[in-house]
């Protein structure tokens, strides 16, 4: 498929070609439209151009805020509340953790409890868990 910019060319040379009377009125005219379709090809050309230049930019920007978007609203599942309100993420079952450093009261899920440390999300501190099952099941016993 032929861009603008080689239609133009080649109709310029199909003008250049023809054995008109390059001294009629019309030949004139013919002339100067395809000197105005030569130039709106080129702008077209640079107007293509630009486009595809803002276009990688704008989807660069829209990666950054894909990622700032994640980073904002990924906190959203961690649970800030006391587990006390009924809110949809204390829902499953939840556990509440105090940081030592900081005080703050944090839900974890069995998920999280199975890694055996987190990072405090309030002050960076690690926080470890080690639980020791307190019932008499022998599932349990390992």
């Amino acid at each position: 498929m032929m861009t603008v910019t080689e239609k133009a060319a080649y109709l310029k040379g199909l003008a250049e070609m023809a054995h008109f009377d390059k001294e009629t009125d019309e030949v004139k005219l013919i002339k100067a439209m395809i000197d105005v379709i030569d130039e709106m090809a080129l702008s077209i050309a640079d107007l293509e151009d630009e486009l595809a230049m803002v276009t990688e930019q704008l989807d660069e920007v829209d990666e950054d805020l894909g990622d700032l978007e994640e980073y904002i609203y990924d906190d959203d599942d961690d649970c800030d509340c006391d587990c006390d309100c009924g809110c949809d993420c204390c829902d499953d079952e939840y556990f509440e953790a105090e940081c030592p450093k900081c005080g703050e009261v944090i839900c974890l899920d069995e998920s999280i409890l199975d890694e055996e440390s987190i990072e405090c999300p309030n002050c960076g501190e690690i926080l470890e868990f080690d639980f020791d099952c307190e019932c008499d099941c022998e599932d349990c016993e390992d």
